[in-house]
């Protein structure tokens, strides 16, 4: 992907700032011997599943739409750390016995196989109280904190039960059903798509992005969202484990419904196909033409991994 240089070098040590996040976080609390154990056993479930690799779309998506349009890189970058901590948090709940069982995540085992399923779901509820704090903080730092509020509405609601939550809950209610593809849609719409989207929105919010603009990349973030399920469902079927680092044909084991199951491999790829040229020729309409959201596209729907 065609990233500006200040991003690329953010991104190369993206492990190194989320970890430091963490510590920074933890840094005011008084050291005792009733609190050490406690501190250590949650800051090691938080680091486990945050620093254990992974493509970092989100914050990607999030500081190139930011430096676009002309937000303070700084400012950003909290917000991109906060993003990765909620889609962290997210993996490690849709990991537990409860919601999909898997036991591999990124090519090591999952939190809750480590650390048992009660410290999972803490580590999980650390990590989202924690992007909180980072963002709020960030957003009280701007000359118009305005900004840095909108931004976390976006994301914030994106993750909630006005998105990646009602997903979860339709993902795991509705297989026990015949799925529709208008009910597909929306699982995959709320559970993956609308923190892709919210990525792109909350970088051109913090930059100079007007609202027409932000409307036209309200709608190509879902379809970003969009093409990265359907690619990711294809690769539950044929993709090669060692590569994407999780175990495939987990969806049809759990007989949940997926656009391959419901549309058959070959058309799905078309669709694959045809979003891809769509969500290109809305990119030229931006004013704000970028290389980064091209290259993005291009990555998300002909990635083996």
């Amino acid at each position: 992907m065609k990233l500006n240089r200040e991003v690329q070098t953010l991104i190369s040590r993206f492990d190194s700032l989320l970890s430091g996040a963490i510590e920074a976080h933890f840094s005011d609390i008084e050291r005792t011997n009733a609190s050490n154990r406690a501190i250590d056993i949650v800051k090691e479930g938080m680091n486990y599943s945050l620093l254990a690799g992974g493509k970092r779309i989100r914050p990607m998506i999030l500081l190139e739409m930011a430096t676009a349009y002309g937000a303070e890189l700084k400012t950003a970058l909290e917000f991109a750390i906060a993003i990765e901590m909620i889609h962290t948090y997210s993996l490690i709940h849709d990991d537990l016995p409860s919601m999909d069982n898997d036991d591999l995540r990124r090519g090591k085992p999952t939190n809750h196989v480590v650390f048992g399923e009660d410290m999972a779901i803490l580590s999980g509820d650390a990590l989202l109280n924690l992007a909180s704090e980072l963002m709020i903080n960030a957003s009280i730092s701007l000359d118009s904190p305005e900004k840095g509020l909108r931004a976390m509405y976006e994301i914030l609601q994106a993750s909630g039960s006005k998105g990646m939550i009602l997903g979860q809950v339709a993902d795991i209610k509705y297989h026990e059903g015949v799925i529709d593809r208008e009910a597909l849609d929306f699982i995959n719409a709320n559970k993956t798509g609308k923190l892709l989207k919210a990525a792109v929105l909350a970088g051109a919010i913090l930059g100079r992005a007007d609202d027409a603009e932000l409307f036209k990349l309200k709608s190509i973030g879902e379809a970003i969202g969009l093409l990265f399920q359907l690619v990711d469902d294809i690769l539950d079927v044929v993709g090669d484990e060692s590569k994407i680092g999780k175990r495939t044909q987990i969806d049809l084991q759990n007989e949940k419904c997926t656009y391959p199951a419901l549309l058959g491999l070959e058309q799905t790829r078309a669709y694959v196909s045809e979003l891809e040229q769509s969500i290109l020729m809305e990119i030229d309409k931006l004013s704000c033409q970028s290389d980064f959201l091209r290259s993005l596209v291009l990555f998300l729907s002909r990635r083996d991994y």
